[in-house]
């Protein structure tokens, strides 16, 4: 679906110059481009002029010659209009690929240091429309229709001052009957253009009901809606057909108005010339150049309305993605290798944290959460849904930051940490593992990039997951597939924790991910977490409480508050304790 229109006002247009300062490195490629636009422009205004003479000169009967001379002058403009044509398109498509090529690793690289609280609040195919569909309409504007609106503005202040030149009151006649026509050619346009959108955004419509029905065939034929969704596909063409039969009516009443006003004004101009040159007041080849210059400068006026469109969609598409440049990034920078004084010991403390959602301020999801983790042990978060024990790993990597108190790393402030210097020594195994679509050995090395072939296999021994790796044909090069999917749950699991290995992260979080496994693959999985989480601080999510009985600190968390805490032993002797409740539940 094309984007939006927007008016244009002057902050739409300083958006607009603020997107031309990508121009600035090739600012003298694009200033020869505009120089052969000039010179292409200004052949075109020298064509007509040339013609008329060509045809005086005839009427005349002048010497071979002379119309000789003429003749070869037009080819010689025609053969440098081709020419700097050529230049200028070459120039402008050169300056804007590259323009667009350092706008797009700048969105890119915007977007990725953006905060989760920003990705929260967008879909991610909006953000991809900003990148692809965006960029491209701003690929247009760049090499066409900056120079297509310079174009006409040259070819109509220039034909209209020849014009003047020619004969001063066939110019007055020709201004005051075109005009009128080119209103009615863009209020016809309007419409045309306004159902063209109309038919776009139904047709946007159908393929999305095409995706979902095919990305949910399984439940399409599970629940036998195999002719609800025909049904629903067909409704939709039949309205696509509809809009475009409207839009054909359209389209031929408007062709049909456009040759009867243009070649009516055509005629109305031929018939006031010919009437002055009757009274001696206008030469043959005049009137012929007059008729060549009113037909450019018509068709260039009704041009216009489509410029302008253009340059509509072109600030709405500006406005939108430099939306995206306001919002502030996250402070990462790139770094080769940890100073002495920024290794993590591993301590950490949530000193008197609060924190609540920037979109609901109302509801606290944590709220005076207290505790001390020494280094290299291994702290269990207990608790029902909603409890908040994902917020409290959110907060230690700082994907969001407290409400209100603090939280130490080895007695610093975390927000005195340098945020990449922090999340370096912090490595997650998630529930629901993300691999992507590469291969085995990539998905690996995303823990530690640019890692030997060897470090890597040792991780992967670690982790349990050698022994599947060698078996497939292709060994680390094995095609993991969409999200992983060319693997088993338990083989994506060792894959994760092979890739938090080979990180070797002081502080490790785990949010447990054994609970939809088979008993061999669980066995494994948890084989290879246990030899992970030695020698490090360790925060394990719980969701069964029989894989943290040796923990070595167990914290209870109910609606954002620690409401127990202990060992196993100690918090399943507590009468009525929650962490008690709900081991009676699991083991029931």
């Amino acid at each position: 679906m094309e984007p939006p229109k927007k008016k244009i006002t002057l902050s739409g247009l300083r958006e607009l110059f603020k997107l031309y300062s990508y121009i600035k490195p090739y600012k003298y490629e694009y200033a020869l481009g505009l120089l052969f636009l000039l010179g292409s422009s200004s052949a075109s205004l020298i064509f007509p002029k040339l013609l008329g003479e060509l045809v005086d000169l005839g009427n005349q009967g002048k010497l071979v010659h002379e119309i000789d001379r003429i003749a070869l002058i037009l080819v010689v403009v025609l053969i440098a209009q081709s020419v700097f044509s050529y230049f200028r398109i070459y120039l402008f498509v050169h300056v804007a690929e590259k323009t667009l090529s350092d706008l797009r690793q700048s969105t890119f690289n915007h977007l990725i240091c953006l905060p989760m609280k920003f990705f929260q609040q967008r879909r991610v195919g909006e953000l991809n429309s900003r990148i692809s569909s965006d960029i491209t309409l701003l690929q247009d504007a760049l090499t066409t229709t900056l120079a297509e609106f310079l174009r006409q503005l040259i070819i109509i202040i220039g034909g209209i001052s020849l014009l003047m030149v020619t004969s001063f009151k066939l110019t007055l006649f020709m201004l005051a009957i075109v005009p009128v026509i080119m209103i009615l050619v863009v209020f016809f346009g309007r419409y045309i253009r306004k159902l063209s959108k109309q038919a776009q955004s139904q047709v946007a419509d159908s393929n999305t009901i095409v995706e979902e029905t095919l990305q949910g065939i399984q439940s399409v034929k599970a629940f036998t809606n195999e002719f609800f969704e025909m049904k629903r596909y067909r409704s939709k063409t039949i309205e696509i057909a509809q809009t475009g039969i409207q839009n054909g009516k359209l389209r031929g009443a408007f062709s049909s108005f456009t040759i009867l006003g243009i070649f009516g004004a055509m005629t109305a101009v031929i018939w006031k010339g010919a009437a002055l040159l009757a009274a001696g007041e206008l030469a043959t080849g005049e009137l012929f150049s007059f008729v060549i210059y009113s037909m450019f400068i018509g068709g260039t006026i009704g041009g216009m309305a489509d410029v302008f469109a253009r340059v509509q969609k072109f600030i709405g598409a500006t406005e939108d993605l430099l939306e995206i440049f306001n919002e502030p990034v996250e402070p990462v920078t790139e770094f080769a290798q940890l100073l002495p004084d920024e290794i993590l010991q591993g301590s950490i403390v949530f000193d008197q944290v609060g924190f609540h959602y920037p979109s609901r301020p109302e509801m606290a999801v944590l709220t005076n959460v207290s505790v001390v983790i020494r280094p290299d042990t291994v702290v269990a978060l207990v608790g029902p849904s909603g409890a908040g024990k994902s917020t409290f790993v959110s907060l230690l990597l700082r994907l969001y930051h407290p409400t209100t108190g603090q939280i130490l790393f080895d007695s610093k402030n975390s927000e005195s940490i340098p945020l990449s210097t922090l999340r370096s020594q912090m490595a997650i195994v998630p529930q629901d593992i993300f691999l992507f679509g590469g291969t085995i050995r990539e998905n690996i090395a995303y823990g530690k990039p640019g890692s030997a072939e060897e470090m890597i296999i040792d991780a992967a021994r670690k982790a349990n997951a050698w022994e599947f790796i060698s078996l497939f044909p292709d060994g680390l090069n094995t095609l993991v597939g969409e999200r992983g999917t060319q693997l088993s749950g338990g083989q994506r699991q060792r894959i994760a924790i092979a890739r938090a290995v080979l990180k070797d992260p002081k502080i490790l979080i785990l949010d447990e991910a054994t609970s939809s496994l088979d008993s061999e693959s669980e066995r494994l999985v948890q084989d290879a977490l246990e030899k992970l989480m030695k020698g490090r601080t360790s925060i394990v999510i719980a969701h069964r409480l029989s894989t943290i009985r040796q923990a070595d600190h167990i914290l209870v968390l109910d609606n954002g508050r620690i409401v127990e805490q202990g060992t196993h032993d100690q918090l399943i002797q507590v009468t009525d304790g929650l962490y008690r409740n709900l081991s009676d539940l699991q083991f029931a």
